[in-house]
């Protein structure tokens, strides 16, 4: 299993239908295991996915709609019945905390993990690791409503035939990657860079300047199409997007794998959908999402 990859939970809108249950995408990222927008149904949706309580360690919740926030109560709850033994920090504005203070109180349970509530308040990073750096970026919905953004800080590759060449073994590697010079070699000439990758989440919002904010340069775009160009009246007036808006966000921002999802209820078949994507010029790589698909990330630039 690649240690990278979007497994999709689910990929209906407002109406759940017979083959698309409410929204839920779990990100695997190394050691972390973001779950974003657990709507309705998402606890069930993770055991037929494989994906185990104690593989989270972080909610992000764009909004707090029913089709994006009702599985917090099954998702919490089940989180403290699996004891799971480490922190799991839950992201969501803060314009919405008493809505979530409802769906993590929906029933009597006893807690036993520990879940810290650190709501969004404005863009900008919400956490920075050694790791990845994620980030909010303020959308455009009925309701406040924020986009999230995980970026890996550029690095570099270490070269095996030049790491042998200077004599560099065992644990001198793991000392010139520290201190960045080993007996005269640097880093710079035992290596060659290695751009981070970056993964963007853009659920329900007409276009503004954060979807582009978001989607620049990403390697992996999970972006809504919740209706088709011939209904683009509708989704502005509803705070969405087309599948052509969707992918000429993605083209014009270069991204290399676009995942359109969060599909309406009046559209039975998703052909149309990677039809108008193309129209659109986006030529990356292109899922129009099921439930249960797995999604690698793409190979390193």
């Amino acid at each position: 299993m690649s240690s990278r990859e979007l497994v999709v939970l689910g990929t209906a809108s407002q109406v759940p239908t017979r083959q698309r249950n409410h929204n839920g995408y779990v990100l695997r990222w190394d050691r972390e295991g973001i779950l974003f927008d657990p709507g309705e149904g998402s606890q069930r949706q993770m055991l037929h996915a494989g994906v185990a309580a104690h593989d989270l360690t972080r909610i992000c919740v764009t909004h707090f709609h029913g089709d994006h926030s009702l599985g917090l109560a099954g998702v919490i709850q089940r989180i403290n019945l699996d004891r799971v033994p480490h922190p799991v920090t839950a992201h969501y504005p803060v314009s919405g905390q008493r809505y979530f203070d409802r769906l993590r109180y929906a029933t009597a349970y006893h807690e036993t993990a520990d879940l810290r509530e650190e709501p969004v308040t404005a863009d900008g990073p919400l956490a920075v690791t050694a790791a990845f750096t994620l980030s909010a970026v303020r959308l455009s919905h009925p309701v406040e409503s924020y986009g999230y953004r995980l970026t890996e800080p550029d690095g570099r590759r270490l070269l095996p035939d030049r790491l042998a060449a200077h004599g560099i073994t065992g644990p001198d590697i793991g000392r010139l990657q520290r201190e960045g010079v080993l007996r005269g070699v640097t880093l710079a000439e035992v290596s060659e860079p290695r751009p981070g990758q970056s993964f963007a989440f853009v659920m329900d919002t007409r276009l503004c300047p954060g979807v582009h904010t978001l989607a620049a340069g990403c390697d992996l775009l999970v972006i809504e199409s919740t209706f088709l160009d011939e209904d683009a009246r509708l989704a502005a007036d509803h705070g969405h997007l087309t599948a052509g808006q969707a992918a000429a966000v993605a083209r014009d921002a270069a991204v290399r794998h676009l995942v359109l999802t969060h599909f309406s209820q009046r559209y039975p078949d998703p052909a149309p959908f990677t039809t108008e994507a193309r129209a659109a010029g986006f030529q990356g790589d292109l899922t129009v999402a099921e439930d249960m698909t797995r999604i690698p990330f793409p190979k390193r630039r």
